[in-house]
């Protein structure tokens, strides 16, 4: 296989941005083959107006009986992934679905098996795992140098929306079109990188706040209380209610600290000895020496062409995947846990009872109200993208 033909499911914004990137030839070895949208005229107009000789359609039925793709982007709204995945794969093509998985770890649990069936190449919508500090944090992790992780906590309320934001889509900030709030929309990063680097928690204690700032159903603030099977214990905050607001990493290790502001700027506080080991034999107020070690990273935008590459190239050369699409499962199961833990109002295991988690949505989802949106422009997110 020279070039992959790709199709994109879905031309909202990043669905146009990832449809864009393609028929520009920014994709090495990708090349833009259909799009799809179920507007009427809305993927034919695109296709007129930003690439002539992309096919159009208006399902991905329509699409498949074309046999015009090797692959697919499925960049619909977050409760479609799972289902269009599935689709995808039982027709034999390759697929990334953009974030999150999906909003159920029940749904998401049979599109990894649907993946695994099928043989192709399954990866999801995780630029940051490609951002320097963060990989330079994994390493540090990884090689032993920052020890045993002791604590975390991450503030992350840099997510400031208006209520124009959500006004903009008639499924923003609902139960049944969008399956959640700040932990579905604008933190699926943060929880990916949160488990990629520290792991999984094994339960938690959350609060959920739900419509607080906005005129939504869902959640825009959080706060949750995360313990480890390690011992180790963390935080974690996020918002989209505040302005300027905070984007804090801090991973705690018995070898020092690793401190990430704004994604970017990392600083590793490095100690002469296990803190577990000085804590033991220490005398009186003495203290392990420290070093402060600021790492020099690139600073980058957030590149959401990466991940789509890596995929490309995966399919072509079998180059490994750094987000591979099963492990979008593990941000949900996070997310899940949060609401279900606010809804039950009591800690929750994690991950947590994938159809009692449902049962509950299902419930909240029966009752939501799409709205009719209150314009039909196309929202521009980019400056969205951190």
């Amino acid at each position: 296989m020279k070039k992959v033909r790709i199709g994109v499911i879905g031309l909202g914004n990043i669905g146009q941005y990832h449809a864009s990137k393609l028929a520009e030839g920014d994709i090495q070895d990708g090349v833009l083959a259909a799009v799809v949208d179920i507007r009427p005229g809305f993927a034919k107009k695109w296709c007129e107006e930003h690439a002539p000789n992309t096919q159009s359609f208006e399902d991905t039925e329509a699409m498949f009986a074309a046999g015009s793709c090797d692959a697919v982007i499925v960049a619909t709204p977050p409760p479609l992934h799972p289902p269009q995945a599935i689709q995808a794969f039982e027709k034999g093509l390759h697929v990334l679905i953009e974030k999150p998985a999906g909003i159920c770890a029940r749904d998401i649990l049979i599109m990894n098996a649907a993946a695994e069936t099928s043989g192709k190449v399954f990866s999801i919508q995780f630029p940051h795992r490609y951002h320097p500090a963060f990989q330079k944090a994994k390493s540090l992790i990884t090689t032993g140098e920052l020890g045993t992780i002791q604590r975390i906590q991450w503030t992350t309320t840099q997510w400031y929306r208006t209520q124009d934001y959500y006004n903009s889509g008639g499924w923003r900030g609902t139960w049944k079109g969008e399956g959640g709030g700040v932990l579905v929309n604008q933190c699926p990063h943060d929880l990916d990188i949160l488990v990629w680097l520290c792991g999984m928690p094994a339960r938690m204690r959350a609060f959920c706040r739900f419509g607080q700032w906005h005129d939504i159903e869902v959640e825009d603030e959080v706060t949750a209380y995360l313990e480890y099977p390690s011992g180790a214990s963390g935080v974690f905050i996020c918002s989209t209610g505040e302005y300027p607001g905070t984007n804090r990493l801090e991973i705690v290790g018995d070898g020092g600290t690793i401190t990430i502001v704004n994604n970017q700027h990392l600083e590793f506080r490095k100690l002469s000895e296990s803190l577990r080991t000085h804590c033991r034999t220490a005398t009186g107020f003495k203290k392990p020496e420290e070093s402060l070690i600021p790492l020099s990273v690139p600073v980058i935008e957030m590149e959401n062409a990466n991940n789509v590459n890596n995929f490309v190239q995966a399919i072509i050369n079998g180059t490994p995947l750094i987000a591979p699409g099963q492990e979008g499962l593990k941000s949900i199961e996070l997310s899940n846990a949060m609401q279900l833990s606010t809804w039950l109002d009591s800690t929750v295991d994690v991950p947590v009872d994938a159809d009692r988690y449902a049962a509950e949505l299902e419930e909240r989802m029966r009752k939501s109200m799409i709205r009719k949106p209150s314009t039909t422009r196309t929202l521009d997110v980019k400056d969205s993208w951190r």
